[in-house]
């Protein structure tokens, strides 16, 4: 089997959908590898890095499809919707292409991968059980983007996150609010108190409340009730339009009290409730 590994085509996109030191595993599996030149360049993996493990290397994007069994990107068509449809007609009929495909919110697309005849493998959609925590590939980029977003409010925010006592005065410690204490929310929580901020956290599933504790972070409770909150995933479940208005008024105080709001929460093929 070839599996091929193009360069990520999305604006601004760093990742490469596989690194030189995974290659001597697919090797033990019969699997050669061919890579797009340059596909590893923006995570810092030149094409000698994959050469020295055993890979090819492909001039083009249009050799990488036309010579793979299987395509691993890491945004496929659907998540890529920038540039992610220039790819459709390089896929083929029985070729397997694995990626972040977003099939909750852009059906059309997974619908557009068929017909190409192709297999599609969305990694979002891995099942979130102890087998396949090592293929999990949605929680690690989850705590990637909780982390970041922390340290970007805190390089963007006029003021310190620590509290300071100096010669001229004490500076109180900046405030901050997640919403959604997922796996995003929850690193975003710990990066946060890393940095010395208080931490206040609202999630609408009451069995995040433990989680938000302790971690130090102080959990926001509304007079709300939600109708099951939570799915057999773990995942929040999408409420009435009447709740969301109630609960952005009662959240209003809180948001106004904070220096700094991160939103977290998400509803799997839902927009955004925040």
């Amino acid at each position: 089997m070839i599996v091929g590994v193009p360069r990520e085509s999305f604006p601004g996109e760093r990742r490469v959908a596989l690194v030189p030191a995974v290659l001597p595993t697919l090797a033990k599996a019969k699997c050669e590898v061919l890579v797009e030149a340059g596909a590893g360049d923006a995570a810092f993996y030149a094409d000698a890095a994959y050469v020295e493990k055993g890979a090819r290397i492909a001039a083009s994007r249009a050799e990488v499809f036309a010579a793979a069994d299987a395509v691993f990107q890491v945004l496929g068509h659907g998540a890529n919707d920038k540039t992610g449809r220039a790819d459709l007609p390089l896929l083929r009929r029985d070729q397997v292409l694995i990626a972040f495909l977003r099939p909750l919110g852009s059906p059309e697309s997974v619908k557009e991968i068929a017909a190409t005849g192709a297999t599609a493998f969305a990694v979002e959609l891995m099942p979130r059980i102890t087998r396949a925590q090592s293929m999990d590939a949605l929680s690690s980029m989850a705590t990637v983007a909780g982390y970041k977003a922390v340290l970007l409010a805190a390089a963007t925010l006029p003021r310190m996150f620590p509290m300071l006592m100096t010669a001229a005065g004490t500076v109180t410690p900046a405030k901050v609010l997640i919403i959604g204490a997922g796996v995003a929310g929850l690193q975003a929580i710990a990066t946060a108190r890393k940095l010395g901020a208080v931490v206040s956290a609202y999630d609408v599933r009451p069995a995040a409340k433990e989680h938000v504790l302790s971690l130090g972070a102080r959990f926001v409770e509304l007079p709300l009730e939600a109708a099951d909150a939570e799915d057999a995933g773990g995942y929040a479940k999408a409420q009435d339009e009447t709740f969301y208005r109630r609960q952005q008024e009662l959240l209003a105080r809180a948001v106004a009290e904070s220096d700094v709001v991160i939103t977290t929460a998400v509803v799997p093929g839902r927009r955004p409730p925040c």
